[in-house]
């Protein structure tokens, strides 16, 4: 199992880098600039350094990058414009600072199939105009609320079809989203039948990241609120389910829980990774 967590880059990005080895970690998850402003101050070539040299010494791998909550690919053409330039100039970090992957919501839309064509010729713009060879893109699942795309991996499956670098993009499977958007994961039947219904449609071979959350609603429920492993309604066994299965031993497991500490000051991502490492089977 590859095990991190999403962690802050305050004081400067390598900081999640170091955090991630404190906690025992093999991958992290990290902003590349602050999610909830369309402009951010430029990267400077000595951050760029500093990071990529701390990442050598630590080994963390693969680091996993995810885009700002602002964009909307699908949005009205003013959002979506702006969506754009903020996403390119996001891979475009990831690639200097040697991040594997920029994880993005795909976006919302009232008209979900004009939308699943307007964030499939999105995506082809952005990875067009990447100057780097390196970073890929991971569609991110969601929960369906507010109209967003992608709660159906049939969704996915077709934005993926109309892109014209298709080895340069891939799924996050985020367990709280595919939860609430209908996919059960709770017992070993319907975590078989989950999975099989993403490979028969996406294929597993494009999974190439995982966020782990509970889910404080229930199944179907279609709102995305992430709650600590085992304290939500997918519970431990679900989660087994997911750690258990060989095919996902390559895939980061990225924490994405509520950051917080206990009354006696333990932080819950230590819980939450305790928990996890529980599940594993010998």
């Amino acid at each position: 199992m590859l095990l991190g967590s999403h962690l802050s880059i305050a004081g400067g990005m390598w900081r999640a880098l170091t955090k991630a080895a404190r906690y025992g970690f093999d991958t992290v998850g990290v902003f590349v600039r602050n999610q909830r402003q369309w402009r951010a101050p430029p990267l400077s070539d000595e951050a760029v350094e500093r990071f990529r040299r701390t990442r050598e010494r630590l080994g963390i791998a693969p680091v996993v990058a995810h885009g700002s909550y602002l964009v909307n690919l699908a949005g009205r053409p003013e959002v979506r414009e702006k969506s754009i330039a903020a996403a390119a100039e996001e891979l475009d970090r990831c690639g200097r600072l040697g991040i594997e992957y920029l994880v993005i919501h795909p976006g919302s839309s009232r008209d979900t199939e004009a939308g699943i064509d307007r964030i499939a010729e999105a995506l082809n713009r952005i990875m067009g105009a990447c100057r780097h060879p390196g970073p890929g893109i991971l569609l991110e699942t969601t929960a369906g609320q507010g109209g967003s795309i992608g709660s159906s991996f049939d969704e996915l499956a077709e934005i993926l079809g109309q892109l014209g670098s298709p080895e340069r993009f891939g799924v996050c499977l985020d367990t709280c989203h595919v939860f609430a958007a209908g996919h059960d994961l709770r017992t070993r039947d319907a975590y078989a039948a989950t999975m099989n219904q993403f490979d028969r449609v996406i294929g597993l071979g494009r999974l190439l990241a995982v966020h782990v959350n509970d889910s404080q609603r229930e199944l179907g429920s279609r709102v995305d609120r992430h709650a600590h492993i085992g304290r939500g309604k997918i519970g431990r066994r679900g989660f087994a389910n997911l750690l258990n299965d060989p095919r996902l031993a390559a895939v980061p497991m990225i924490l994405e829980t509520p950051k917080e500490k206990t009354p006696d000051g333990r932080d819950w991502d230590l819980i939450n990774a305790e928990t996890l490492r529980s599940l594993v089977r010998q």
